[in-house]
């Protein structure tokens, strides 16, 4: 975790991919980028990157039983596949989310548990 620490407190910044604010990709992509692993910064409207991330297993793998870190996380949070965040290990993750900014949140939280849709690692690694 200490790789993405000073990530916390930046602000939610619509399209935004820092280093003074970001979006829910934005920030993936940057976590990521923090452990080595380049992935795709689509630039599109979250709901079609979550979309595609869920639809485009050659590029990206659904995990099944051990979740490694990192693995991008997809949350359903208004019906649709909305918003990604980036599990670090120890049932935590990192997200940009408009009314928090960037916060490490358990995926155990009450609101977040409901809500994950599945979790992916980088097709091109597994």
């Amino acid at each position: 975790m200490r790789r993405v620490v000073d990530l916390v407190g930046k602000p939610f910044q619509e399209g935004g991919k820092g280093p003074d604010g970001y979006d829910c990709w934005g920030l993936a992509v940057e976590v990521f980028r923090r452990h080595g692993i380049l992935v795709p910064d689509y630039r599109l409207t979250c709901e079609t990157v979550t979309s595609g991330v869920t639809s485009k297993s050659d590029q990206w793998a659904r995990c099944v039983g051990e979740v490694p870190a990192p693995a991008l996380i997809v949350f359903t949070t208004v019906g649709i596949a909305d918003h990604v965040g980036v599990y670090l290990g120890a049932g935590k993750f990192i997200h940009a989310h408009r009314s928090a900014g960037v916060a490490i949140t358990g995926v155990d939280h009450i609101f977040w548990k409901r809500r994950i849709e599945g979790y992916y690692a980088p097709g091109w690694l597994t």
